[in-house]
Formats: C-alpha cells, sequence, structure tokens
C-alpha cells in the first residue's frame, strides 16, 4: 500500500504531525492511524475473500484484465517511444511473412515499398497537399 514512500517523506509528516497535533497528541493520533489502516485491510481482505468464495473461478477470470490494467501503471512513454523507434526487434505481434517484413502496423505487405532513385542533382518530388 505505502511501496512509494520513504523514509524522508515519513520523517516530514512525523514533523508536521508534532507541528499540527503537538506532541501531547501525536501518539494517540499514530496508534488511530495505525488501527483504522489495519482495520481497513481486514475489511478489503474479508470483501476480497469473500468474492472469490461466491464468484469460484470466475473471480480469477475477472481479475485477469485488473492485472494488465496495473501494468498499465507501470507505462513508461520513453521506454515505448525508443523501443518502437531504435530496436530491430520486429512486433512479436505482428504476422511475420516468410522474408521476416511485417510491413507497416502488421499490414499484409510482404517486401518494404522501394523508394525511387533520384539522379545526381536532381530535385526530390513535392506534395504541395503535404506541406
Amino acid at each position: 500500500m505505502f511501496e512509494s514512500v520513504g523514509w524522508g517523506e515519513i520523517l516530514v509528516l512525523v514533523v508536521a504531525g508534532l507541528f499540527i497535533l503537538g506532541p501531547e497528541r501525536l501518539p494517540s493520533a499514530a496508534a488511530w492511524l495505525g488501527k483504522t489502516s489495519r482495520q481497513v485491510r481486514e475489511y478489503a481482505t474479508g470483501a476480497r475473500d469473500q468474492l472469490r468464495r461466491e464468484l469460484g473461478p470466475e473471480f480469477d477470470e475477472l481479475r485477469k484484465p485488473l492485472e494488465d490494467l496495473r501494468g498499465l501503471r507501470d507505462f513508461n512513454p520513453r521506454t515505448a517511444v525508443r523501443r518502437t523507434l531504435f530496436d530491430d526487434d520486429p512486433d512479436p505481434a505482428a504476422p511475420m511473412k516468410p522474408n521476416g517484413y511485417a510491413g507497416p502496423n502488421g499490414s499484409g505487405a510482404t517486401t518494404p515499398p522501394a523508394a525511387p532513385r533520384l539522379a545526381p542533382g536532381e530535385r526530390p518530388p513535392i506534395d504541395p497537399d503535404a506541406t
């Protein structure tokens, strides 16, 4: 639950608690917070166990998409762009053709389109609608 909270954040919370609550009320507030968080955790565990008992094997089927969504939390756009642009490995989900080229976005193209060669000094064609 508190995986991302470090010692620095805990220290700041304790100091803030000392200023807000005072030293005489801080221990009782910490005890209340611990008891309440423990009780909430027990309620959540009980609800999950009750769902598991009532749904049976369907509970695991319901849980799989939720675990996939939890994986999105670790999504890093920089890594995804770098992997897409600079990795030479093709997308494993894309259908592979015999020559190893999957085509753009897994399309049915068997070979990449060949760009026409320009003569030395020749200007490339310009698409006025694209500029």
